[in-house]
């Protein structure tokens, strides 16, 4: 039960944390947390949205590695994945502090979630079928 946990819905916990709990507006995603002098005399800045967007994309790495498991728990996490997707929309329609860029990449990236894993899904089951035909032969 826990594989078909959505981890996508840590980013949506971590930036309703960031922008209810700790009052982060639009203005203030940019905002940088950390910055660092390169070698070629450019300095390279961290905002807290940047650092969002890197965890979803960690997370997202996982979730696309996850949407290529076989059987019914698959089926499971391809739903838990839309609804998550769903919450985000519903979100973003109707809260006015997820108005913001960080908020839509997250969406963005749970919407691949939810393509990629039926994507898997439908690639895979088509090679089954042609795998059983091609062995009937």
């Amino acid at each position: 039960m826990i594989s078909n946990f959505p981890l996508m819905i840590i980013m949506l916990v971590v930036y309703n944390g960031i922008a209810f709990g700790l009052g982060v507006d639009a203005a203030n995603w940019g905002a940088e947390i950390y910055s660092v002098g390169m070698l070629s005399g450019a300095r390279w800045s961290l905002s807290m949205g940047d650092l969002v967007i890197a965890a979803g994309l960690f997370l997202l790495f996982f979730e696309i590695l996850k949407s290529t498991r076989i059987g019914a728990r698959s089926i499971v996490d391809h739903l838990l994945s839309t609804i998550v997707f769903i919450g985000f929309l519903v979100e973003f329609l109707l809260v006015q502090v997820a108005a913001t860029g960080v908020f839509v990449t997250l969406m963005l990236m749970t919407l691949i979630d939810v393509m990629a894993g039926f994507s898997v899904s439908i690639r895979t089951a088509t090679r089954d079928v042609a795998f059983g035909r091609g062995g009937e032969l």
